[in-house]
């Protein structure tokens, strides 16, 4: 049974007026993760769509302008759609299913096929740049991808490496990152070397405990199949049978790139994630992310993903404030 057809078996949508819907929801556990504790979702649905909502029963009404009413009964189904996948349904669940690229249209339901299931919570893509994404970091030996924080870049990049290690598939997963932004160097700061990189890999970690828990992490991590690495300590080696993954890589030079990718080795995969927008290098011309992408986006055998604000999946004012400072870039070029 296709995606539609479940969505259409278990919701009722009828138009009362130009200005009102009224949509049943047929399966009550649904219905109230949907809804969400105290109607928290409905109402945060309500507040993104700009519409009045009232619910009663397995039914929910919905007042509001035409369009309004039309991307609140698209939420709906995309949240009915996530509930088939996962369970369960994330407040970031409910601001991904305004977004205009999440239409439950056949082409667009793909998204939802790029499930990654981990033992803390399950993952989809939240986006069509996500579900290409994730897509390539299954099928690709070499990914780049560069845009806005919260687009995912790292968290799902994250998600998809630790998954295969606990399938066994690789070794090992190492994480790695230029330590630029303090301007410290490493051998001043105190603390063994894990130590010293940790404060820059916090959202790495983050998404680690997120994802796997916090016991099971750190486990991996004293067993050396979880790798802390700075980015410098990455010359001279070989990665086999691992997932090696270079964040913030837009504080990296070109040269540093290409001693990374050059890295790799049998059964590897090599993650390169960037915001070209938040260079913290001196010298912001020395950053080599979009030199990077540039010389390397003609090969076929590495996939680039470009990010935008559209994909972001926090707050929708962080969309909204990536877009202006974009603009504010643009009016400063002419």
């Amino acid at each position: 049974m296709s995606e539609i057809s479940k969505i259409e078996q278990n919701l009722t949508i009828k138009k009362i007026d130009n200005q009102t819907v009224n949509i049943s929801i047929n399966n009550n556990e649904m219905l109230m993760a949907i809804v969400g504790q105290f109607d928290q979702n409905l109402k945060h649905l309500s507040t993104l769509t700009d519409t009045n909502v009232y619910f009663r029963g397995n039914s929910i009404t919905c007042k509001g302008e035409k369009e309004n009413l039309s991307i609140f009964c698209e939420g709906i189904k995309f949240l009915i759609n996530k509930y088939f996948l996962t369970k369960i349904i994330e407040k970031e669940d409910i601001i991904s299913s305004v977004k205009k690229n999440f239409e439950i249209e056949e082409s667009n339901v793909k998204s939802f096929k790029q499930l990654i299931k981990t033992p803390k919570k399950s993952v989809i893509a939240r986006s069509k740049k996500q579900s290409e994404y994730i897509k390539a970091l299954k099928e690709n030996d070499i990914i780049m991808s560069l845009g806005p924080a919260g687009t995912g870049k790292s968290f799902l990049a994250v998600s998809v490496a630790v998954t295969l290690l606990m399938e066994k598939k690789i070794d090992r997963v190492i994480l790695s990152r230029p330590a630029v932004e303090a301007g410290e160097k490493l051998g001043f700061l105190p603390g063994d070397m894990k130590e010293k990189v940790d404060p820059y890999l916090r959202p790495l970690y983050d998404a680690l405990y997120e994802l796997f828990g916090a016991d099971k992490i750190d486990k991996k991590i004293q067993t050396g199949e979880i790798e802390i690495a700075p980015l410098a300590f990455m010359r001279g080696r070989t990665l086999k049978n691992c997932f090696a993954i270079l964040d913030e890589a837009q504080n990296a030079t070109e040269t540093q790139i290409k001693m990374f990718l050059t890295r790799i080795g049998e059964n590897s995969k090599l993650v390169v994630n960037g915001d070209p927008s938040q260079v913290d290098l001196i010298n912001k011309k020395h950053s080599g992310l979009v030199k990077s992408r540039d010389i390397l986006k003609s090969l076929e055998e590495i996939k680039v993903i470009e990010f935008d604000h559209n994909d972001v999946v926090r707050h929708p004012l962080v969309s909204k404030i990536i877009k202006a400072y974009q603009n504010k870039s643009i009016d400063d070029k002419i």
